[in-house]
Formats: structure tokens, C-alpha cells, sequence
């Protein structure tokens, strides 16, 4: 029964930490401090990752509908969206919202990681140009699967809003638009790629417990 109790704290303990580490693990805040970094090294200034924005960008890519083929045809949501559905699914106050002065969508049949997500984002001089706009003072990002799996999408969105004005949620908690994650939002992604991990990790972890149990009895 010691033996036993000792195996079930460890793990426990190390599985425990293990998930407290990665419950910052948000793609989408990640995504945002690609663009800012390379904002700031082409002397362009960093941007507000503001909250509000960030869900209306995964609401944005829930309007695809989980066609890839529609982002390579260069078809977007109409702008009377953002009024319509986007913001009321967010809790965004409809009157706080200010004009989109750029935007990058992107899909890909496999997970990948934020910086390559970037490249994929900006790979022509258009990207750049809006990349290092100077009319934009905030942005948001937003990263999911299709049912939370494949394909998929990755969301930029920059507007030219002021802090704390613009972009505000009702109650100033957005609403739960799940799966995907978002940036600004403090929390981490609900993907297929990442409960995929945490399974396969968690399951290193149980082992590693039982390897130090094993190696303690002997």
C-alpha cells in the first residue's frame, strides 16, 4: 500500500505540473508576438493584442466552415459580419467596433507551429505591406481546427482602434467559442494538435512516475 500510495502522488504530482506548465501554451498569443517582433525590428511600432479582436479573428475562421479551398480562392466573410455574428457570438459591444484595417487568413491540412504559420501568412510583398502597416494600432489573432481536427486555420486581424475603447466585451469576459484558441484570452488552446500532446505527454509522465517508484523500490 506505501509503494502503491507513493506511485499514485508521484504521479500525480509530476502529471499535475505538467499541465500547469502547458496551460499557457496559446498559439494564437504566440502568433501575435511573431508580428509585433518583426514590427519592431522593421521600426514599425508594437501593437495592442487585444482580446475582443482576437475572438471575432476565430470567428472569422469559423465563417470558412472548415473549407480550405475558399481561403486559396481569396473569398472572405462579407463585412456586415463582424456586425452580424461575429461580434454578438464573442460578447463584443457592437458600438466599440472599429474598421479592419488589415487582415491574414491561412490553412493548412497539418498542424504546424506559429512561426511557420507566420511564414505561410507573409510570403509576398502584399503581406509585408500590410504586416508593417502604420495604420494599425491593434491586433488579434486566433488558431483552430475543423471540429478539432483538420484542417487548420490561422487568423490576423488588424484594426486601427484605441485601447480600452475599442473592441470591448460585455461584462469583460468574451464568450466561450470553443475549439480554437485566441489571443489576449490568458488561456490555453483547446486543438486537436494540443490534447493530442497532452495525452502522449501525460502518458510520459505516468511512466516517468512509475520508473522513479520502480527504481525506489529497488
Amino acid at each position: 500500500m506505501e509503494i502503491s500510495g507513493l506511485f499514485l502522488f508521484t504521479a500525480f504530482f509530476l502529471f499535475s505540473s505538467a499541465l500547469a506548465t502547458d496551460s499557457k501554451n496559446n498559439p494564437a498569443d504566440q502568433l501575435v508576438a511573431l508580428v509585433n517582433s518583426n514590427r519592431t525590428a522593421h521600426k514599425s511600432s508594437a501593437l495592442y493584442d487585444n482580446q475582443g479582436l482576437g475572438c471575432l479573428a476565430l470567428q472569422y475562421i469559423k465563417a470558412y466552415e472548415g473549407q480550405c479551398g475558399s481561403v486559396g480562392d481569396m473569398k472572405k466573410p462579407p463585412d456586415s459580419s463582424f456586425t452580424d455574428t461575429f461580434a454578438p457570438n464573442c460578447g463584443v459591444v457592437a458600438t466599440s467596433l472599429t474598421p479592419i484595417t488589415g487582415r491574414f487568413i491561412g490553412c493548412q491540412t497539418k498542424y504546424v507551429s506559429p512561426d511557420q504559420a507566420f511564414d505561410m501568412l507573409i510570403d509576398n510583398d502584399k503581406s509585408l505591406e500590410i504586416l508593417y502597416s502604420k495604420n494599425h494600432t491593434e491586433v488579434g489573432a486566433a488558431v483552430s481546427g475543423t471540429d478539432g481536427g483538420s484542417p487548420y486555420f490561422w487568423c490576423v486581424l488588424f484594426s486601427n482602434g484605441k485601447t480600452n475603447s475599442s473592441f470591448l466585451l460585455d461584462g469583460g469576459v468574451a464568450k466561450s467559442v470553443r475549439p480554437g484558441c485566441y489571443s489576449g484570452s490568458n488561456d490555453d488552446c483547446s486543438g486537436a494538435a494540443d490534447l493530442k500532446f497532452n495525452g502522449i505527454f501525460g502518458l510520459k509522465i505516468v511512466a516517468l512516475a512509475f520508473a522513479v517508484v520502480f527504481g525506489l523500490v529497488l
